[in-house]
């Protein structure tokens, strides 16, 4: 059976703009990301790894920050976290928003100050209260009404914590269902609709060590219009009026949370920073001047537009198989390193590396080593025709929800993560090895 081959590259295929700035191309057919050859990369910490060009997460950092000057940028450390990426967020000014005493902890111990974090979460642990209370947390974020008094009772009569409440605004957005957290009917927050928002800020009201000092609001990720933004703002504006003016407290800030949507592909659409940034900043005025409010501190929460664009994830080809008119090219990774294709139906741009290959391509799927039919990595791309074992492919904007989400899936081991910066390759995140698994087995 033969398989159609295309004669001509796409016009995407040699296309670097999802790739970070710091990419050059090198004459054998390969690339290079802050002067470090991905080749070389691959052979001398092996396949799969995971790579993160510093001065890409340094310049988006500083991005945020220069776009919102008036406001608090914090990290969403769930996208990727490591004591590295902690020292360069800390660096470069942003705070942190953590969801688990793991993710906290890591961070403290790594030298951020614990009252420029913010914690959430719909079901926080009595060791996540704990961690947080025994750090110093900046911020708690109330996701339910059974947190107010386990969190009172925690900090005791004579204690004190600042905290915020997650409010669902009504509003639908995000890249798939399973993203979007701004409707009614998902686990995250509490509702304006019901009213459960408004009778739980009461009872905070009522425990004198706690202090609310305002609303929290994500309303999903991968978001790449401005427009549902501003609608959840003005929502939220509304109720920080209403409790004005039946409790008499002012809240001095607004948490919008992030979701801010990138391109995995060459010609997506991406949220625009600048007119986000400018519109949500007009709005608030507007809407504040409107309530009689005065202008809250604006916070955001961005992750996977910070970690995304820097990251790249380098596979070794283990097989090409033609069968039933497709080609299947099967890496040495898959699901286990990245399950978000399989949960989300992302789509990748995968890339051949370090070889010239013939001019012709072909519409591949590349898929991973589990024993899962739906361990894809990335469907109907365009790869070269000759594509064969021992080839690397590169995949771009690999930074975020990857490793973060990995898995001991059939005891293959997550792959290490690795800084290029000025020319130098350095290891942040060793490979885990069964050696792990073992000492972690006590059962024989």
């Amino acid at each position: 059976m033969t398989t159609a081959v295309l004669p001509q590259l796409p016009a995407d295929a040699d296309d670097l703009s999802v790739w970070p700035a710091s990419t050059t191309r090198l004459p054998d057919g390969g690339l290079a990301v802050a002067g470090v050859a991905l080749a070389e990369t691959a052979e001398r910490f092996g396949t799969p790894v995971y790579l993160l060009d510093e001065g890409e997460i340094r310049a988006r950092c500083r991005m945020y920050r220069d776009a919102f000057p008036d406001a608090d940028v914090l990290y969403a450390a769930k996208a990727f976290l490591s004591r590295a990426m902690v020292r360069w967020v800390d660096e470069e000014g942003l705070g942190l928003d953590v969801c688990s005493a793991g993710e906290l902890e890591l961070a403290v111990t790594a030298g951020f100050p614990p009252d420029q974090i913010v914690l959430h979460g719909n079901a926080k642990s009595p060791h996540d209260m704990e961690a947080a209370l025994r750090l110093g947390v900046g911020r708690i974020v109330i996701d339910s009404p059974s947190e107010i008094a386990r969190l009172a009772s925690a900090v005791g009569p004579k204690g004190h914590q600042k905290v915020m409440v997650r409010v669902v605004p009504g509003i639908s957005a995000g890249g798939h269902e399973k993203i979007r957290t701004g409707t009614d009917g998902q686990k995250f927050g509490l509702s304006l609709t019901d009213g459960s928002a408004q009778h739980a800020i009461a009872r905070i009201i009522g425990q004198p060590q706690l202090q609310l000092t305002g609303l929290h609001c994500h309303i999903g990720s991968q978001i790449t219009s401005v427009k549902p933004y501003l609608a959840a703002l003005r929502r939220v504006v509304g109720l920080m009026a209403r409790i004005r003016d039946t409790h008499g407290v002012v809240l001095p800030e607004l948490d919008m949370g992030g979701g801010h949507g990138i391109a995995y592909r060459p010609g997506e659409p991406a949220l625009d920073l600048t007119a986000l940034a400018r519109r949500l900043r007009t709005e608030l005025i507007e809407s504040c001047a409107a309530a009689g409010l005065t202008v809250p501190r604006l916070i955001i929460e961005p992750g996977r537009a910070v970690a995304g664009p820097a990251g790249i994830a380098l596979y070794r080809v283990l097989a090409v198989k033609r069968t039933g008119g497709q080609v299947f090219v099967a890496v040495d990774g898959g699901m286990s390193d990245n399950p978000r294709p399989a949960l989300y139906g992302v789509r990748y741009a995968p890339r051949l590396i370090g070889r010239r290959p013939d001019t012709a391509t072909c519409r591949a799927t590349v898929v991973g080593r589990h024993c899962e039919a739906g361990d894809i990595l990335a469907s109907d791309v365009p790869l070269p025709a000759d594509v064969r074992p021992g080839d690397l492919l590169a995949v771009p904007v690999a930074g975020a929800y990857q490793l973060s989400m990995a898995s001991g899936y059939n005891l293959v081991g997550r792959p290490p993560v690795v800084a290029v910066h000025e020319g130098r390759a350095r290891l942040l995140v060793r490979r885990e090895s069964l050696d792990d698994f073992r000492s972690r087995d006590v059962g024989f």
